[in-house]
């Protein structure tokens, strides 16, 4: 049986966008925006209901994701592919809002350069022995409405990664955080 080439099955194949990993880890992405944009944050642990103040809980809620993630070896790629879905997000954001496509560029690596950094302190925060190590994190990376309820949002967030350390690997794929 002699194979007949066929153009049009050989270009759909060379041009069939491909499976992208990421997929499986938007349940998960979508959690975090949702715990993010979550009431108490805001009316009892005094985040500030502004842009900068929403942005600063999507990025406390994905660092306290990513340093659970970075607990599991099985978890650390997937927890690149979750920091992509961020920055594909944030990249989409932006050009909703306004900003060209020359400066979105410069903009994102700003974003990335701030959520290295909150890992960082965060990581340090949950880290220390001193009950203030985490409050000092959240008052440098964290706009809030009432600087009095640093402490409160800290034990709040304490207490959220302490449950993300309670889950297993696959709750946590699932977006059961």
């Amino acid at each position: 049986m002699q194979h007949i080439w066929r153009p049009m099955s050989f270009f759909s194949r060379l041009f069939r966008p491909k499976a992208d990993a990421r997929e499986a880890l938007r349940p998960l992405w979508h959690r975090i925006v949702e715990t993010s944009r979550e009431e108490r944050w805001y009316a009892q642990h005094g985040v500030a209901d502004t842009v900068a103040g929403r942005f600063d809980m999507i990025a406390t809620i994905l660092c306290l994701v990513l340093l659970r993630m970075e607990q599991d070896e099985e978890l650390v790629a997937p927890s690149v592919l979750l920091t992509e879905l961020f920055v594909d997000d944030m990249d989409g954001q932006l050009r909703e809002s306004g900003i060209n496509d020359v400066v979105v560029g410069k903009h994102i690596g700003k974003l990335m350069a701030t959520l290295g950094g909150r890992l960082g302190a965060f990581r340090d925060g949950l880290a220390s022995d001193k009950a203030t190590g985490l409050e000092e994190a959240v008052r440098r990376n964290v706009s809030l409405a009432n600087e009095a309820q640093a402490t409160s949002l800290a034990e709040a967030l304490r207490a959220y990664a302490d449950h993300l350390s309670s889950l297993g690997g696959d709750a946590i794929l699932a977006g059961q955080v």
